[in-house]
């Protein structure tokens, strides 16, 4: 009799050629449910199916397909216990060498727009994470593949002669870390359905490995990039260039974060350095959004991480080619500019359709455990702001400040930003006082400086930054407001004649 492997797989990728080698190269025997025995007897191969195997129809729609002794008892058995053995034999049971079972799409299911509850519900899977677990725990005993990636692996290992404990051991940890995220993403979706803003007593991360990075921020830094989802950027795709490193993708995060700000309707360009933007702006086209955010700092662009909110067309194509970037993403490309961006075949291209959609939370390690906050995605309301000076702005210089605290709130504080026409001047980023980050911003932008919006991401505590950026040439100064001496910086502003808005918001990027 030769060995029996149950497979049963949602996502079915691979599933044929791996039934198909286990049979006529290694003297399997398989087992399936209804899909995947489906799947396998029109690619010819001999299986027997679940129902049939345990004498039990599939019921319930197929809600009930595995959930029995006959296959648990196969899954769970001790080959080394007399007890078993006998168990095994009176109720006709045989041992599983191979348990290869992948979940329901909940993960995917959710993440597509207007999903219903009831359709986020029947992709919740039951009987799949049971035998994943059942086969983990056992793994002293059979193998359990909860991925198809893993199958070339498995199959390898097989080659070898008996499969190696610490290869089921393996398995076996990517298996629980498997069934871990889905319960997360099972859990979560319900506290969200719930309305429950809160965060949790007990809070867990978890993901699979998306591949070894070559280092982290520096060489002798180890690193790896997970995935919690399909969804963010392991959904997305990379037209062309090197492998991407930790230092991009962590810049990439930040770009798409500041991207987002701005609606499609609304052609925007960032360009981003060590997650800070040196260059934003919004223009009738994306071409020359991205020109201008460009040259907004094209000294510090060189080299830069580029995000768009729109299709890349020819145009801008023809000018992402002109210079030394090591990223650009959008949420499309065309066929078009494919071809011009090949030109600069170093160039990693990524194409992320849902640009939008990030993680509601952040997360950072100190020693010992990790904090957890709400992302910063409070949308900007000026009918909300407070005018405190005596010269009022105008619609078009709300308008200014709204861009420019759209861009501020993405600079690691103490940040200032100087804009106009919907267009970076100066970033003054991440420095320890407020008024060392306003001079910095004020001399990026030089003579532009005139007539442009100042942004700060929180108060002023004293009046000295409103006199530099006046003298400067600043018209209007956004700001959270909340300092004991914001009356200071309000009668500084009404002294020498320049709008100030108190926007009630501070953003503070550490």
């Amino acid at each position: 009799m030769g060995r029996l492997a149950l497979l049963s797989v949602s996502d079915k990728s691979g599933i044929v050629d791996l039934a198909r080698q286990l049979v006529t190269e290694f003297d399997f025997e398989i087992i399936s449910s209804g899909g995947t025995a489906k799947t396998l007897q029109e690619a010819g191969i001999n299986v027997t199916k679940v129902s049939d195997y345990t004498g039990s129809p599939e019921i319930l729609g197929g809600r009930v397909k595995t959930l029995h002794p006959r296959i648990h008892g196969g899954i769970l058995a001790r080959r080394d216990l007399a007890e078993d053995l006998a168990e095994l034999e009176s109720n006709s049971i045989r041992f599983l060498d191979l348990v290869a079972v992948n979940l329901y799409p909940f993960e995917k299911t959710i993440a597509q727009p207007n999903v219903t509850v009831a359709e986020a519900i029947e992709k919740i899977d039951i009987g799949g994470p049971a035998m994943i677990r059942a086969a983990a725990k056992n793994f002293a005993n059979l193998t359990v593949l909860c991925d198809p990636s893993l199958y070339e692996e498995y199959l390898a290992e097989l080659a070898k002669g008996d499969i190696s404990l610490e290869f089921s051991q393996k398995m076996a940890g990517i298996a629980f870390n498997r069934t871990f995220a889905y319960d997360r993403a099972i859990s979560t979706y319900f506290a969200e359905l719930n309305g429950n803003t809160d965060l949790p007593d007990a809070y867990s991360i978890s993901g699979n490995k998306v591949q070894t990075l070559r280092y982290g921020e520096n060489p002798h830094q180890p690193a790896a990039w997970y995935s919690n989802s399909n969804t963010g950027w392991s959904s997305g795709s990379q037209l062309q260039g090197k492998e991407l490193s930790y230092n991009n993708l962590v810049d990439l995060e930040a770009a798409r974060r500041i991207i987002t700000e701005f609606p499609t309707d609304e052609p925007a360009a960032a360009v981003l350095k060590h997650t800070n933007p040196c260059g934003v702006a919004v223009a009738d086209t994306l071409a020359a959004a991205y020109e201008q955010a460009f040259n907004a700092d094209n000294v510090s662009a060189f080299g830069g991480i580029v995000a768009l909110n729109k299709t890349i067309d020819v145009p801008t194509a023809t000018a992402l080619t002109t210079t030394f970037l090591e990223c650009v993403v959008a949420p499309g490309c065309d066929e078009d500019a494919k071809e011009i961006l090949q030109k600069k075949s170093k160039l990693r291209v990524l194409v992320l359709p849902d640009l939008a959609t990030g993680e509601k939370n952040t997360i950072k390690a100190i020693a010992g455990g990790f904090l957890v906050q709400a992302s910063d995605d409070l949308i900007e309301n000026p009918d909300r702001w407070e005018i405190v000076t005596e010269k009022k702005p105008s619609p078009a210089e709300i308008a200014e400040m709204l861009f420019a605290q759209k861009v501020v709130k993405h600079v690691k504080s103490n940040a200032i930003v100087v804009t106009k026409n919907r267009t970076t001047l100066g970033i003054g980023a991440g420095q320890m006082n407020r008024v060392g980050a306003v001079k910095i911003a004020l001399e990026e932008a030089g003579e532009q400086t005139s007539g442009g919006i100042l942004a700060s991401d929180g108060f002023f505590p004293f009046d000295d930054s409103v006199r530099t950026a006046a003298a400067a040439g600043i018209k209007a100064i956004i700001q959270p407001g909340g300092s004991i001496r914001d009356k200071d910086s309000i009668a500084a502003a009404n002294e020498l004649g320049i709008v100030m808005v108190l926007s009630g918001t501070r953003h503070f990027l550490h």
